[in-house]
């Protein structure tokens, strides 16, 4: 799963380099390639933000001082991965330091919404690289079918499927998923 440390450190430099381009939303690492991806339709930003919502509203109670933001980087150099997760949780003190990615150990939760063009990224890399990063909880949105994953457990080795309209514990948080909307 891992790559030469060398390569990846090549890829990050060129990861790095590319320009900001209309259009494009992520650029991430995985299995020694760069990946770039479109950027996400509205309904795929709109579930992102409710989530979000609902999780900074639980946060000061369950978690002082962590926040649910999308925009930064999740990086394991030693598995040479760089993923820009649709939403993570972390501490918000971890956005003051002057690291360019956010470190595994940093992050209790990560969300991903399955885009309509790529959706086994999410639903089998994505799973197997937040898994041997350790990130302690995994939620997998899918708006192609009105349903979602918890992945929890180490190594994510239990599943409990939802449908939109649901409403889910995940980690110590509960979610209301009667405002996810389908893709049209």
């Amino acid at each position: 799963m891992s790559i030469d440390p060398a390569a990846y450190a090549r890829l990050r430099e060129i990861a790095d380099r590319l320009p900001q381009v209309p259009g494009i939303g992520k650029v991430e690492i995985a299995d020694g390639a760069i990946v770039v991806t479109a950027s996400p339709v509205k309904r795929h930003e709109l579930a992102v933000i409710r989530i979000a919502r609902q999780l900074n509203a639980q946060l000061p109670q369950t978690h002082p001082g962590r926040i649910a933001h999308g925009g930064a980087d999740l990086e394991d150099a030693g598995l040479g991965r760089l993923r820009n997760p649709d939403l993570m949780v972390f501490s918000e003190k971890a956005l003051e330091g002057d690291q360019p990615a956010l470190l595994p150990h940093e992050v209790l939760l990560v969300v991903e919404i399955v885009s309509k063009s790529n959706p086994e990224t999410d639903y089998r890399n994505k799973v197997r690289d937040y898994a041997a990063m350790g990130i302690p909880l995994y939620l997998l949105v899918d708006p192609r079918k009105g349903t979602g994953i918890i992945h929890d457990e180490p190594g994510y080795t239990s599943r409990k499927e939802f449908a939109f309209g649901d409403t889910v514990t995940v980690g110590p948080w509960t979610l209301d998923t009667s405002g996810l909307l389908t893709y049209a």
